[in-house]
């Protein structure tokens, strides 16, 4: 099973940021891994240590913000669909417009 955990907290004040980093750093030392920003997972074997793993999260939520737990079955994972973008490289590979002097 995996575990994911999205979040939305804020970070106008230095406080709030101060927050933020505190939960992620304690997400990725409790074993999560990010998925991409805001959103963290974390392999589960059953479904007693998905209920120990959300007990922990719920320990170490601030206060202000949103988390959201999310369980899927690594079936259910495996069907995820991955969309990426083109990469945008700033190196000029052609001679398209090539002055020779």
């Amino acid at each position: 099973m995996r575990v994911i955990v999205f979040f939305d907290l804020p970070t106008a004040t230095t406080a709030d940021r101060r927050e933020y980093s505190k939960f992620r750093r304690r997400l990725i030392k409790g074993g999560f891994m990010m998925m991409q920003e805001s959103v963290y997972s974390k392999l589960a074997l059953n479904s007693t240590q998905v209920a120990q793993i959300v007990g922990e999260v719920k320990k170490i939520r601030p206060e202000k913000g949103l988390v959201q737990i999310l369980t899927v079955t690594e079936k259910q994972y495996s069907k995820m669909t991955l969309l990426c973008g083109k990469g945008k490289s700033d190196v000029l590979d052609t001679d398209e417009r090539l002055v020779i002097l």
